[in-house]
């Protein structure tokens, strides 16, 4: 099966199951025009740009372009490829391909209510992060709080984007394929390389 939880975020415990809230608080910030969903306990989304759409259910699949920072300090400890990783036009988009249930807590839940178009600042408390075991070699540290600047690029269903890379995986095998074919038919060989070297040409 192709692999599409990606890291830097660390996978959730396998069985675990993204807690459900009973409801989520609209509030809209008149002076900065931004909208903020609040999530338990302490998980933040900011809508910088809204999307548009369905939400991603824990299973879905989301492609996005991101940034994480330290929210003490703002250092910057992690982004997204700025070159795409798999675009094929017509079956994969750009950005990175997770599944919404395969990263740490926080991020999944945050991920929940973000859709496809939109841009947002996720904010996640050390305890729905990495709590005090962060990845090893890791430049975050213990008990870190979290800030994530997020763009989804596409939202699809587990099944959808299995079927999409096993197609673009097809599509690759071919191209190379036709361009072996087309190496193997092409003009006359090479002579053999030869150690003697050329004689030079008698003087008239």
């Amino acid at each position: 099966m192709t692999e599409i939880t990606r890291v830097p975020l660390q996978p959730i415990a396998k069985g675990t199951l993204t807690k459900l809230w009973a409801g989520v608080l609209a509030v809209a910030l008149a002076a900065a025009g931004l909208a903020w969903f609040s999530l338990p306990p302490g998980v933040k989304v900011v809508t910088v740009k809204a999307g548009s759409g369905a939400y991603p259910g824990p299973e879905d699949v989301v492609f996005i372009k991101y940034v994480g920072k330290l929210a003490s300090d703002g250092k910057e400890f992690d982004r997204s490829p700025d070159k795409p990783l798999l675009p094929v036009p017509g079956l994969l988009p750009e950005g990175v391909p997770m599944l919404v249930s395969g990263v740490v807590p926080g991020f999944s839940e945050g991920l929940q209510k973000m859709q496809k178009g939109g841009k947002y600042t996720l904010r996640i408390p050390a305890e729905k992060g990495y709590g005090a075991t962060p990845p090893p070699e890791s430049p975050i540290p213990p008990n870190a709080d979290l800030v994530f600047d997020v763009e989804v690029v596409d939202v699809m269903t587990r099944e959808q984007a299995e079927q999409r890379f096993q197609a673009a995986q097809a599509m690759m095998a071919q191209q190379e394929g036709a361009a072996d074919a087309a190496g193997a038919e092409g003009g006359e060989a090479a002579p053999p390389a030869t150690d003697e070297k050329p004689k030079a040409a008698d003087k008239k």
